[in-house]
């Protein structure tokens, strides 16, 4: 269980090395953190009918609530292949579903970034938009 940032990023980029993504070969880790600091891994994996891939943060977060988990904290990101990476915006929205209030990724040079839910995706439906 962490929340220390370097240690997510290291984790992240374990799971990107798993990653299963032999079209695009945009390898991506993510590590989901539970609000009790419990840490759930997920990398892409993507299929030849594309619709049918799934992202990393998403990997991750869908294993998290697979042990019960409704909130989670944290979601750090990393592609292995250098290029920055910031979740898409189905990932995106995932993550307003489980209240990410932070999400961890690496620029182009290395870099630590980390940014709020908020500054990612702004305006966001949830649900008190369902009436």
């Amino acid at each position: 269980m962490t929340n220390d940032t370097q240690v997510l990023i290291n984790q992240a980029t374990e799971a990107a090395a798993k990653a299963h993504a032999p079209y695009s070969k945009f390898r991506v880790g993510a590590i989901a953190v539970a609000a009790d600091g419990t840490t759930y891994v997920g990398c892409n994996v993507e299929n030849a009918a594309f619709g049918e891939s799934v992202c990393a943060e998403v990997n991750a977060m869908t294993t998290a609530v697979a042990h019960g988990v409704t909130e989670i904290d944290s979601v750090a990101v990393v592609c292995l292949d250098g290029a920055p990476c910031t979740p898409c915006g189905g990932c995106r929205q995932v993550m307003r579903e489980f209240g990410v209030k932070r999400i961890v990724m690496v620029d182009g040079t290395g870099t630590i970034v980390e940014m709020s839910l908020d500054d990612l995706l702004p305006n966001s439906f949830g649900t008190e938009s369902i009436a």
